[in-house]
């Protein structure tokens, strides 16, 4: 299923990591996180109850639930605006999301396209099994495959998962072995650098690209 092609993969998997950020930031951070999630859940109501409508009307759940595996390596569940049929995954096979797109329905294309599907994890924010900046919480399934190829995968328990991240602005969504070692190359360095305004700065990047069209 995967591209296993790594010659590319930097030596800095053999480093040793720890949190850049205090915890008098993480707090700052976290109470940004409460009080932002909040207000975007309150404006953004409208868009969450006119979406749920046409969801309502669709076949299949308003509201798409996964497991992914979050701070501290608990699992959590994450969720979003349903965008595929409902027999996406009906083998029981977890798939990457290129793989998954064949069965994006022409609602659920729109929404994804705008990254509207991921209103609903303002809620996941709000209860703390994320933040707005973060590593992008990923499947056990892939995990297990990305450990076959590094150590260095637990380091990502020191964070909490994101809406985004530098990850996904610069490296897109991973459809390949190669961009998910890439994008964990990127989450470790996010882990050793970030802070406050690291944050901003990605959350302002992120608004950008998405306004601006980009897809990733």
């Amino acid at each position: 299923m995967l591209n296993y092609n790594i010659q590319n993969y930097s030596q800095a998997r053999y480093m040793e990591h720890s949190d850049a950020m205090g915890k008098f930031q993480r707090l700052l951070k976290r109470l940004f996180d409460i009080v932002f999630s909040l207000i975007g859940l309150i404006v953004f109501s409208p868009l969450i109850l006119v979406f749920s409508i046409i969801l309502l009307f669709s076949n299949g759940p308003v509201i798409f639930k996964q497991e992914r595996i979050g701070y501290k390596g608990k699992p959590f569940t994450i969720y979003k605006f349903r965008t595929m049929s409902i027999d996406a995954e009906s083998d029981g096979i977890p798939r990457l999301e290129i793989e998954r797109n064949k069965y994006l329905t022409p609602f659920g294309r729109f929404l994804r396209a705008h990254h509207l599907d991921e209103l609903p994890q303002l809620w996941n924010v709000l209860i703390g099994d994320m933040s707005f900046v973060g590593p992008r919480p990923e499947r056990q399934y892939f995990i297990d495959q990305i450990n076959r190829e590094t150590d260095d995968y637990h380091y990502i328990y020191l964070m909490r998962p994101g809406v985004t991240s530098y990850a996904t602005i610069y490296n897109g969504y991973t459809d390949t072995m190669d961009k998910m070692l890439k994008r964990l190359e990127y989450d470790l360095e996010y882990l050793d650098n970030r802070n406050i305004f690291t944050d901003l700065g990605i959350i302002i990047k992120t608004i950008f690209s998405v306004f601006s069209g980009k897809k990733f």
